[in-house]
C-alpha cells in the first residue's frame, strides 16, 4: 500500500521523495505529527514542508516533500475506494467515536479509514483532572498518548491545529469528496463523512482581570499549571506563620471538587475561599451529593461566598478594613504578588466585598471552539446556535449536512422533556456509541438510530479517598467517604479508552492501595506501641 503527499504545484516532486524516502512500512503509521511551514535559505530560496512519521513501535522517518511558495499539502489516502471519516478533535466525544467504529464489524470493501485530528499529543480524561493535585494519580494514567491507544488500530493519528472547515455534503452535487478539512500546518483532508467533536474551551473573558489574573481547571496543561503555582506559594510560604489565600470562582462540580482537593492538600496552611453567584452550591446536582459536599467543605473550613459574582480582578491592591477590625493572619505578610476580587452581591440587601488571593482559580464559562473554524473567505455552512454550537437533529447529524455528525461539547441536543443535555463526560460517551454505530448505518444503507441519553447518575471527588456517588438507579442512595471514592474510581477505571491502558492503570491504582494500607497499619501499630 503506497503512501503519497501531493502539493498543487510539485505533485511529481512530492511523489517522487515519499517513494525515495518510505522504509517500506506496509501501511500509513498510526501518528503523523504535522510541524508549521519551515523556511530554509539556499539559492533556490525553496521552503521545505517537515512531515515527522513515527509508527507505534518506535521506528518512524522524516519526509520533506517541496512546495513552491509554502504551498498547501494534499493529504492522499490510502484506499481510494473505502469510506474516508476524518474525526476532529480527541476528547471523550472524537476518541471513543473512533474506537466504537473500530470495534464494529465491516463488510471488506465498505470499512472506512478513519483520521483522528488532535492539537495535543496525548487524550485527557478530565474527570480524573483534580487527582494530578492531590497525587492520588500520575499523568500517564489519566492522559496516555494517542499513539499509545490507538496502537492495534488502523485508526490514523495528526497531531495538528484544524484551521477551517469546507463541507460541501449540503450543496447537493455529486463532488468527489463531502468536504476538505484545512490544517493550520497546511496539510488538507477531504472526507466523505466528518465527526465534529472539537469541544470548548474556558471562558474567561466575561469579567475584566479573569484572563489576566485567574486560572482555568479545563486541560491537563491548565492542571500542571494550578499545581505549580500551588508549589510554589508552598515553597514561598514553608515555615512561615502565613496562610495560602485561594480563591475559587464558581461552586458547580468543577469549583467544589477543586476547593475539597486544595483545602485538604494545604489543610490549616491555607485559606480557601468558593464564590458562587446562587445561594447554594451544587444547584443542579442531586440533593445527597450536595449534602455530602456541604459536609466536607464545612469540616475542613472552607469560606463559602454565595449570591456574590465577580466584578473585577485586579492587581496587588490592598483590601479596605477599619481601624478597629483585627488584621488576618497574613496581614503583615507580603503578598505583592497576590489579586484583589471586587465581589457585588447578585441580590438586594448585601454588601459589596473586596477579597484578597495569591491564586484564583476560575471554573465558571465554557465557549465551544466550532465558530474560530470558519473560514475567512465565505460565510459559515454549519448552522450554530447562540453558544456557537452545531445545531444536530436526534441522529446526531447537522441540520442540513447528512455528512456530518456532531458530539460533545461542539454541539447541542435536548432530551425528551425538551431540557439541554449537560456537557459532561457521561453525555460525550453515549454521543460517540451512538455516532459511531450510526455511522456504520449511514454507509452500509441501514437506517440511523435516534440518540436517547441515559443518566446513569452523577460523581464528584471530594478530596483525597472521599467522593460521593448518586447512582440514577435508586433514589435517594449517595455513596459517601471511602465508600464513594471507590465506586468512583471503579466506574472510570472500567471507562478508560482501551483494554491494555484499564489493566496497566488498574495494577497501578492497587498497588498505591496497598502501599497506603501498609503505611496506614504500621501508623497505627506505631501509636498503639507508645501508647502503652
Amino acid at each position: 500500500m503506497e503512501f503519497t503527499l501531493a502539493s498543487s504545484a510539485s505533485a511529481k516532486t512530492a511523489l517522487l521523495s515519499c517513494h525515495q524516502m518510505r522504509l517500506g512500512s506496509p501501511k500509513l503509521p498510526n501518528v503523523w505529527r504535522s510541524n508549521l511551514w519551515c523556511s530554509r535559505s539556499s539559492r533556490r530560496n525553496t521552503s521545505l514542508r517537515t512531515v515527522a512519521l513515527s509508527t507505534t513501535a518506535g521506528m518512524g522517518n522524516t519526509m520533506e516533500a517541496p512546495a513552491a511558495n509554502a504551498q498547501n499539502v494534499n493529504y492522499m489516502w490510502p484506499d481510494k475506494k473505502r469510506p474516508r471519516i476524518c474525526i476532529v478533535g480527541g476528547g471523550f466525544g472524537g476518541l471513543y467515536t473512533a474506537l466504537r467504529i473500530e470495534s464494529l464489524v465491516w463488510p471488506d470493501d465498505k470499512k472506512p479509514q478513519v483520521v483522528l485530528i488532535d492539537q495535543s499529543e496525548r487524550f485527557v480524561f478530565k474527570p480524573l483532572l483534580y487527582e494530578l493535585l492531590s497525587g492520588e494519580v500520575e499523568a500517564w494514567e489519566i492522559a496516555p498518548q494517542f499513539s499509545d491507544l490507538l496502537a492495534n488500530t488502523d485508526v490514523r493519528f495528526f497531531k495538528d491545529r484544524v484551521k477551517c472547515l469546507y463541507p460541501c455534503d449540503h450543496l447537493g452535487t455529486n463532488a468527489p469528496t463531502a468536504g476538505t478539512v484545512h490544517l493550520e500546518s497546511g496539510l488538507l483532508i477531504e472526507y466523505d463523512w466528518l465527526v465534529l467533536a472539537i469541544g470548548a474551551e474556558a471562558k474567561l473573558d466575561i469579567v475584566p482581570g479573569a484572563a489576566d489574573y485567574a486560572l482555568p481547571f479545563y486541560t491537563l496543561e491548565d492542571a500542571h499549571r494550578v499545581d505549580k503555582k500551588l508549589r510554589e506559594l508552598e515553597r514561598k510560604n514553608f515555615g512561615k506563620d502565613s496562610a495560602i489565600r485561594v480563591a475559587v470562582v464558581g461552586c458547580g462540580y468543577g469549583g467544589v471538587e477543586l476547593a475539597t482537593t486544595i483545602s485538604e492538600r494545604l489543610q490549616e496552611k491555607g485559606i480557601v475561599q468558593a464564590i458562587n453567584v446562587e445561594k447554594t452550591i451544587l444547584s443542579n446536582a442531586p440533593a445527597g451529593n450536595r449534602e455530602a459536599a456541604l459536609k466536607v467543605l464545612s469540616s475542613r473550613k472552607v469560606q463559602l461566598i454565595l449570591g456574590y459574582f465577580v466584578q473585577c480582578i485586579t492587581k496587588g491592591v490592598e483590601p479596605q478594613t477599619s481601624d478597629a477590625e483585627p488584621k488576618s493572619i497574613d496581614s503583615a505578610t507580603d503578598h505583592s504578588e497576590s489579586v484583589t476580587l471586587e465581589l457585588q452581591p447578585a441580590e438586594r440587601g448585601l454588601q459589596g466585598q473586596t477579597i484578597r488571593a495569591d491564586i484564583v482559580l476560575w471554573t465558571i464559562g465554557s465557549k465551544p471552539l466550532l465558530p474560530q473554524l470558519e473560514p475567512s473567505d465565505k460565510p459559515y455552512d454549519i448552522p450554530l446556535n447562540a453558544r456557537g454550537q452545531a445545531e444536530i437533529d436526534e441522529t446526531l447529524r447537522v441540520k442540513g449536512h447528512p455528512r456530518i455528525f456532531a458530539v460533545g461539547d461542539s454541539s447541542t441536543l435536548r432530551d425528551r422533556n425538551g431540557k439541554l443535555l449537560p456537557a459532561t463526560a457521561q453525555v460525550a460517551f453515549q454521543q460517540a456509541d451512538f455516532a459511531g454505530w450510526n455511522l456504520w448505518a449511514a454507509i452500509n444503507d441501514r437506517p440511523l438510530l435516534p440518540f436517547r441519553y441515559q443518566n446513569l447518575g452523577e460523581m464528584m471527588t471530594l478530596g483525597k479517598y472521599d467522593a460521593a456517588v448518586s447512582p440514577s438507579f435508586t433514589d435517594g442512595l449517595t455513596l459517601e467517604g471511602f465508600v464513594g471514592h471507590t465506586a468512583r474510581k471503579i466506574a472510570y477505571l472500567i471507562r478508560l479508552p482501551t483494554d491494555k491502558h484499564r489493566v496497566q492503570v488498574g495494577i497501578s491504582w492497587l498497588l498505591k492501595s496497598t502501599v497506603d494500607s501498609v503505611a496506614t497499619i504500621q501508623t497505627m501499630l506505631t501509636k498503639a506501641q507508645s501508647g502503652s
